[in-house]
């Protein structure tokens, strides 16, 4: 009977560590989606000080990572998880194409044009949507940090670059001059970071404030979280305050001020006194971080000084959201060309700018897509209705500002940034897509997972 007994294997806790092991461990669509991060936000760098040649390269590189993932999402069929979104984007995208066509037929594009016109209306639409529908919780747990980690990498090179004469290697590109250096002032520059123009930069620091403020209120089981959290807010202080953007330094307040509030009002009853805890250590960062960058603060003043003598602040803020003036005057109900106003287009044309049809990005999808423009600010609007909804639903039932800071952030995203127009933005708005969506499939907010014994 004794050499009948079974020994004791410890077999269960080898296979119940493998699934663990699997879960913690980057999918090939996490690390393409860090890889489009990191191009985005370096491709400037490499075409300013390196080789203005790269530009395209890196761009055709992350168009192909961003178009992988699409594919890996439908093969693998991810795309199931957010039914809702894939089922009304397949109708909208064949509609854009079908429209695309029609005005090429109709000799208002062109097969170049609509090829790129079709890049910009959809092509990081779907990114988005099928990272966040393939994406692990470590995937998103990593872009997260990630994205917070570039933003601590760019700090002390926007600092240098504010505090640097225009003149300098730094602030200008490899075949510009200090003429080409847009300043805020005379001798201050607007700082562009890793980015090729200021436009970049200031949208980058949109894109991530909503990240930096979710690792504020995530839970920290550490000092070296903690840290970690802390700087990522600073870092966001400083690169904001040093921007010299308007549409930077405004946004950030308004994330800022969202922030503290949604912080406040989304925690729990018992949880509250801490809550406001954090809201007052923010506001005294906030204090210290002005007090020191005085100076920055003062030259951003002088510039919003300068623009409101030259310009209706309500008149551009109106231009921004509905379009500029003449943009119904101009526009036909068929429209000049999907992606006929993207900088992509533009430099394919000989003496053509960045915006040959207009400025607002409402202004050039009414002007590219005519009929079909008007249909996409409402389908923006609608959706922007329903993200309001399932964001402050989950915010209250996580008792987390994260979701709906993503909201918000989307909001500025869909009705003022130059996506349809400008290839960061373009790429930036896919990235944020994609981690709003994630938060309603992983709506923990835990950024810092608890390590096991054996990690």
């Amino acid at each position: 009977m004794k050499q009948a007994a079974l020994p004791s294997m410890p077999m269960p806790a080898r296979v119940a560590a493998r699934p663990a092991s699997r879960s913690a461990a980057l999918s090939p669509v996490g690390r393409m989606f860090i890889a489009v991060l990191l191009i985005v936000v370096f491709e400037g760098a490499i075409r300013k000080w390196v080789a203005s040649s790269a530009t395209l390269p890196l761009i055709l590189l992350r168009d192909l990572l961003a178009l992988a993932v699409i594919v890996h999402a439908t093969w693998a069929g991810h795309l199931h998880r957010f039914a809702k979104v894939t089922v009304p984007l397949l109708i909208w995208s064949c509609c854009v194409i079908a429209w695309g066509l029609v005005q090429m037929v109709a000799g208002e594009s062109s097969p170049i044009v609509f090829v790129i016109g079709m890049r910009f209306w959809l092509l990081y639409l779907w990114f988005g949507v099928a990272a966040a529908a393939a994406m692990n919780a470590a995937d998103y747990r990593a872009a997260v940090r990630m994205a917070v980690m570039t933003l601590l990498i760019l700090t002390p090179l926007a600092v240098l670059q504010h505090y640097s004469p225009p003149g300098a290697t730094i602030n200008r590109q490899l075949d510009g001059d200090e003429n080409s250096v847009f300043v805020v002032i005379a001798g201050v520059v607007r700082t562009t970071g890793t980015f090729s123009f200021t436009s970049g930069y200031a949208t980058y620091l949109i894109m991530i404030a909503p990240l930096v403020f979710g690792l504020m209120a995530a839970t920290k089981r550490n000092k070296r979280q903690r840290l970690f959290s802390l700087a990522g807010f600073g870092a966001f202080l400083v690169c904001s305050m040093v921007s010299g953007s308007r549409a930077a330094v405004l946004s950030a307040g308004f994330m800022l001020a969202a922030y503290l509030g949604a912080r406040f009002l989304f925690a729990k009853g018992r949880d509250k006194p801490a809550a406001l805890g954090e809201v007052l250590v923010a506001c005294m960062l906030t204090a210290v971080f002005v007090f020191f960058l005085s100076d920055a603060v003062q030259v951003t003043q002088q510039r919003f000084e300068q623009a409101a003598g030259g310009e209706d602040f309500f008149d551009r803020l109106l231009a921004t959201f509905v379009g500029e003036p003449n943009v119904l005057r101009a526009g036909t109900w068929l429209g000049s060309g999907l992606g006929a106003g993207s900088n992509l287009a533009a430099s394919l044309k000989s003496g053509a700018d960045n915006f040959g049809l207009a400025e607002s990005e409402t202004g050039r999808i009414l002007l590219e897509g005519g009929l079909l423009g008007f249909a996409f600010i409402a389908l923006k609007v609608l959706v922007l209705a329903a993200c309001f909804y399932h964001s402050v639903r989950l915010s209250a039932r996580r008792h987390s500002p994260f979701p709906v800071l993503l909201w918000l952030t989307l909001v500025i995203a869909l009705m003022t940034w130059q996506a349809i127009g400008q290839l960061t933005a373009n790429a930036l708005l896919g990235l944020l897509i994609g981690y709003f969506l994630l938060v309603f499939r992983y709506p923990s907010n835990d950024f810092f997972p608890m390590r096991s014994p054996s990690q």
